[in-house]
């Protein structure tokens, strides 16, 4: 097991050995963590019982992955990873709005993940050995934690891909035991003395299927190309891949969701979750409820920070993916600190991820609507032009950076911030919509219909004429930079 070499340069073909069954195993393994399952809790404390909150899960789920689980092609074509290959929608510099976006979301959820794991972790060790739940404790749980996930991201993919693996059955394994050791307590009904969030059913549920269950295929919307450029369109079929994500979003993000849900209220668990799910534990589910807090958290704030590396290797070319990986996984860290110590779990997420959506949305939309007009077909050597630290090329544009693309990925995340509405901040079209969260769906139809009208034709030279030299793009000129 050697350290990952490759950062967002273009991967070989021999070295792509990875299959469509390893995308499931990433998915699921993954997400089989107290870092997804509190999802689950989410609509719980918004006052949902147990059918609205699987309903609401299970609808976002669905969407989002419909909307989502193509990008996976886009990497399987280009061989790098999704930010990078953005460029050809939005240029060779304009790709950094996808690495900030990435870098933005896998922060987030990779802190969360820390955070979540670390307070189950202290409440577990403290009912099984006395462990005082003090700063001290907490500080020590979330340093062990974090540099265990900072080795398995800076080790890389194949590290990852073997963890996955095992979580994948482990983590369901106990999973299963979890429903049993709950079971007694459960009930279908919201927790005594909750209320509706937003003052009305409908209201609160939209926001869970948007906050809770769109929320989580949309987390992917930057790391599927991460799994997926080790994959061979040589060896395998996009129809391959493309089911094989469907499958690993769906399931890997529905089982742990319904779990969390499933949990909290059993647990009772409504302003809380890791504690009340630790108090309500028996004794002799404790144990296999601390394995599950540390390693799953270790699986997937793993693949996030490894794709936090991944967009700081793209937004600094003169770095290496190594170097990227150990500094985002100091921010990361403190992340985990002030998430703990100074932020309210619930708003903050909640707002977090609503904000990120309406965002991310657009960029998704005209990453997918660049990939049907291409047809599939990128100029690789092209999108590496920023890489190289050069000039020119099919994805050039304007100075490295689309104008239309960029334009209609602002205007969309504009109206979808506009149209949002979380517990810290409402937006001013709210109210015209009845009250109603449709942020994303905004988002992404304003950011894809200005798209398509300000860049009528295809951006991208899919196809380079006989004659004309790799990466140069349909004629256009590669330089090197000053």
């Amino acid at each position: 097991m050697q350290i990952e070499q490759y950062g967002v340069e273009t991967i070989p073909d021999e070295e792509r050995t990875s299959r469509p069954r390893d995308v499931v195993s990433f998915l699921l393994g993954s997400n089989l963590a107290l870092g997804v399952v509190i999802f689950g809790w989410l609509p719980v404390s918004f006052g949902l019982g147990f059918w609205p909150s699987v309903s609401s899960l299970l609808v976002g789920t669905l969407v989002g992955t419909f909307l989502i689980a193509p990008l996976a092609l886009v990497s399987l074509r280009t061989a790098t990873n999704l930010s990078t290959s953005s460029g050809a929608q939005f240029g060779v510099r304009g790709r950094l709005i996808g690495s900030v976006i990435g870098l933005l979301l896998s922060l987030g959820y990779s802190a969360l993940t820390l955070w979540v794991g670390g307070d189950a972790m202290v409440a577990t060790m403290g009912r099984l050995f006395g462990m005082p739940e003090t700063g001290v404790g907490y500080a020590l749980i979330y340093a062990v934690l974090a540099g265990a996930t900072a080795f398995a991201a800076i080790y890389g993919y194949r590290l990852l891909l073997r963890l996955s693996r095992a979580l994948a059955i482990g983590m369901t394994l106990l999973l299963i035991v979890g429903v049993f050791a709950y079971a007694p307590d459960f009930t279908t009904a919201a927790p005594a003395g909750s209320e509706y969030l937003l003052g009305g059913f409908w209201p609160t549920w939209v926001l869970s299927t948007v906050a809770a269950g769109l929320s989580g295929p949309i987390a992917f919307i930057l790391l599927l190309g991460d799994y997926t450029r080790y994959i061979s369109p040589k060896r395998y079929s996009s129809k391959k891949v493309w089911l094989a994500t469907c499958v690993g979003l769906v399931v890997g993000l529905s089982v742990p969701q319904f779990f969390g849900t499933f949990t909290a209220l059993a647990a009772g668990a409504y302003e809380d979750y890791a504690g009340p799910l630790v108090a309500a534990s028996p004794v002799w589910f404790l144990v296999p409820l601390l394995i599950a807090a540390s390693a799953g958290s270790i699986g997937n704030a793993g693949l996030m920070l490894y794709s936090m590396g991944l967009d700081l290797d793209a937004i600094m070319p003169r770095t290496t993916r190594t170097r990227a990986t150990y500094a985002v996984a100091v921010v990361s860290t403190v992340m985990v600190f002030v998430g703990h110590f100074a932020w309210n779990a619930q708003d903050a997420m909640t707002s977090f991820v609503l904000a990120l959506t309406a965002v991310g949305t657009p960029w998704a939309v005209i990453v997918l609507i660049g990939y049907v007009r291409c047809r599939g077909e990128y100029d690789n050597e092209a999108l590496q032009v920023l890489n190289r630290r050069a000039h020119g090329g099919a994805y050039w544009f304007r100075g490295g950076w689309n104008p239309q693309a960029t334009a209609a990925w602002a205007a969309g995340s504009a109206v979808g911030l506009f149209a949002v509405d979380t517990p810290n901040y409402t937006g001013p079209l709210v109210d015209l919509l009845g009250g109603l969260d449709f942020s994303f769906l905004l988002s992404g139809a304003v950011g894809g219909v200005l798209y398509v009208l300000l860049a009528p034709r295809a951006s991208v030279a899919a196809r380079i004429p006989d004659g004309v030299e790799a990466g140069a793009g349909a004629g256009a000129r590669v330089d090197s930079a000053a």
